[in-house]
């Protein structure tokens, strides 16, 4: 996770497709309430591209390790605010599936988001 972080903050097109499995795919929940994907993102190039353009329109977000419903995750805080949580699947060392949810009203547990976890 602290790889994928890095690769992320730093808007490294190429590292973050390093670390994703060819076939992987992301899914995410905005509730209706917020923006996000409406269907899975699917292929890392893809993935990868999507991510980078979240960090062009939101670069004030802090990205917090975290454990997400056991296993490898991150936190995405705006002004202290969880505004994303995202768990991830790994095999082989690469990323096959990432599942983000941005609805605020299941967010709510994650309000404080405290330290981060490196």
């Amino acid at each position: 996770m602290r790889d994928f972080r890095q690769a992320w903050e730093a808007q490294d097109i190429q590292a973050l497709i390093a670390l994703l499995d060819p076939a992987a795919i992301m899914i995410a929940d905005g509730g209706g309430q917020v923006g996000t994907v409406l269907k899975p993102v699917e292929g890392r190039e893809q993935i990868a591209r999507y991510l980078i353009g979240i960090g062009k329109i939101a670069p004030d977000l802090t990205i917090l390790a975290r454990t997400v419903n056991g296993r490898p995750g991150l936190v995405a805080t705006y002004d202290g605010v969880a505004v994303t949580v995202a768990a991830f699947e790994v095999e082989n060392d690469r990323i096959t599936r990432i599942w983000a949810v941005r609805n605020p009203d299941k967010l709510k547990p994650w309000r404080t988001a405290g330290q981060d976890q490196d």
